[in-house]
């Protein structure tokens, strides 16, 4: 059994060459630079929400948008949400163990879970890009397969930094906007990925790089130049 987290997956599909490299070879791609800041917004809102999940309340950005859910309370959503275990299933038919971290999961008012995902930017206008989407559905995948009523609606709580204060005169305090945005979500593509993920896995040989892969192209670029 081979263990591929929902990021792997998503790697596969911007280039099948690179996810071969690393996780069938250990080669991977030259790292980024850490998100800190994202990091740290992260931990605040999950301190936050943690506060109404005990209180089976809802949080006061829930309640401006018109969520009718509140942050679901279950022994496993620290389990859930560590990088190293999140919601996990055993895809036999491939023989992956599939992975994920949640950044959180509500529950409505008709008992389904919605996954929750947090996002941080500093742009003017926010964006929910294809891989935002791809990583809400592989989450939701994963629910369901734990035998969970699962909703295809999903939320992207966005922490937007306002620049419209500066500093706040000195107190070098940065403040944020608070918002949600939903989805309508559909993982009916997962299995199939899953399946051409493990069709490049079993390959002796690299698969094709992504066209569109600038790591691919950068390295076959130097290598023409090497002695």
């Amino acid at each position: 059994m081979t263990k591929i987290s929902r990021s792997k997956l998503e790697l596969f599909l911007e280039c099948p060459r690179c996810f071969w490299l690393e996780i069938k070879q250990g080669i991977k791609r030259p790292q980024p630079f850490p998100y800190t800041i994202n990091n740290a917004i992260d931990y605040l809102l999950k301190q936050e929400f943690d506060v109404h999940r005990e209180r089976g309340t809802r949080h006061p950005v829930m309640e401006k948008h018109g969520v009718e859910a509140v942050p679901y309370n279950t022994p496993e959503i620290d389990t859930w949400r560590h990088n190293f275990t999140g919601v996990q299933h055993h895809h036999k038919p491939t023989n992956f163990l599939v992975f994920g971290a949640v950044d959180d999961v509500w529950v409505d008012s008709e008992g389904k879970l919605n996954v929750v995902d947090y996002k941080a930017t500093g742009a003017k206008e926010h964006h929910v890009y294809d891989s935002y989407r791809r990583q809400m559905e592989i989450y939701q995948w994963l629910l369901k397969q734990n035998n969970h009523d699962v909703s295809p609606k999903g939320y992207f709580v966005f922490a937007r930094v306002n620049k419209g204060s500066g500093f706040g005169e000195g107190k070098a305090v940065l403040p944020f906007d608070l918002f949600i945005e939903s989805i309508e979500g559909d993982n009916s593509w997962v299995e199939s990925a899953l399946e051409s993920a493990r069709e490049a896995f079993d390959k002796d040989e690299s698969p094709r790089a992504s066209p569109n892969c600038e790591y691919c192209a950068y390295r076959g670029a130097a290598s023409q130049l090497e002695l």
